[in-house]
């Protein structure tokens, strides 16, 4: 039974790569669907499939919020997880598309759920923009601010996984400042471009060259888009990887533990249901171990945590190198510059 997922709009539905990826059941705004019937869609998805992950941006506005918190609540369902996302409009989407390739992997609910905060951090997001006077998602100086209101001016950002700014000269992205670049991956990745009211090659040719993408998919734009980057003369864009094969090592490469409070699978600092966290005390770690027989208790093969609840990748474990186990709570993957 492989887990449900959902969201909050139908922007957030990429087209699949193969025919096999699932659909995501998508949740209506309060204003366009009776409370009842999302109860009863709600209760469906967790009567065929066990349990649901709710993937949905930060930026949702508060009354779809308490919609959903309030579907939790009724429901008194401890099968449903509530996922924020600060990514873009188009890396949610990227991100949803991974993870319902992930969910005809053999994943627990709680892994794959967890598995939405690591994937985040190998995304990236960003959009080429014609000003970012209106930009309050990224940081932005007074400097580009000001750069904003010059005829001709754009300006490429990058949001996730790390922002940054930089300007562009010439309306086309030819000028001299078309060969700025923005951060990119240090692993293999596909690029989906979502162009808006702006016409340029820079991203689906200087960018995607300068990130040695291995090939460009347009895609439409979301209509939260022009919104969450304070423009509609926008191209947005998102890097990631497409080998769920890729994805799939990744998601295992992390040590995975046992949630303390609902039992559930989890992966970094806290379980993706009940929001409890992580329990690495010897206590909680003998207790686990009482349930799960088959996991090794030789402490010497356990990493120590990075940072938990930190930046960056700081809450997701990875184990050291070893032979691989036949055990695959413990399957040992690198970096995926190396897959």
């Amino acid at each position: 039974m492989s887990t449900a997922l959902a969201v909050t709009s139908h922007d957030h539905m990429l087209p699949p790569p193969d025919r096999q990826t699932p659909r995501a059941h998508v949740f209506q705004p309060p204003e366009e669907q009776p409370f009842d019937v999302a109860l009863a869609e709600t209760q469906r998805l967790i009567h065929q499939h066990g349990h649901v992950v709710v993937v949905h941006p930060t930026t949702l506005p508060k009354p779809f919020l308490h919609r959903l918190h309030a579907i939790r609540s009724v429901l008194e369902s401890d099968r449903i997880a509530l996922l924020p996302t600060a990514l873009p409009p188009l890396g949610t989407g990227v991100l949803v598309r991974q993870l319902r390739q992930l969910s005809l992997c053999e994943f627990s609910p709680g892994v794959l759920g967890a598995a939405a905060r690591l994937l985040s951090h190998y995304i990236y997001a960003g959009a080429l923009l014609n000003s970012v006077s209106k930009l309050d998602q990224v940081p932005v100086s007074l400097t580009a601010h000001a750069k904003s209101w010059m005829p001709r001016a754009q300006f490429a950002v990058l949001a996730a996984p790390t922002p940054q700014l930089v300007r562009l000269d010439g309306a086309s992205g030819n000028g001299a400042g078309s060969e700025a670049t923005l951060a990119g991956p240090q692993f293999p990745t596909d690029l989906t471009v979502a162009p808006g009211q702006l016409t340029s090659e820079w991203v689906g040719q200087t960018l995607a060259r300068q990130w040695n993408v291995g090939a460009v998919h347009e895609a439409y734009l979301p209509k939260q888009s022009a919104r969450w980057w304070g423009t509609g003369k926008l191209i947005e864009f998102a890097a990631a990887i497409p080998d769920v094969s890729v994805l799939y090592q990744l998601v295992s490469s992390v040590r995975r533990d046992e949630c303390h409070w609902c039992g559930l699978e989890l992966i970094g600092d806290r379980c993706a249901f009940c929001a409890a966290p992580a329990s690495y005390g010897a206590g909680s770690r003998r207790a686990a171990l009482s349930r799960v027989p088959s996991v090794r208790k030789d402490p010497a093969s356990r990493s120590e945590t990075a940072g938990r609840g930190g930046p960056g990748l700081g809450g997701f474990r990875r184990t050291t190198p070893e032979r691989p186990s036949s055990n695959p709570r413990h399957a040992v993957v690198a970096d995926p510059r190396g897959l």
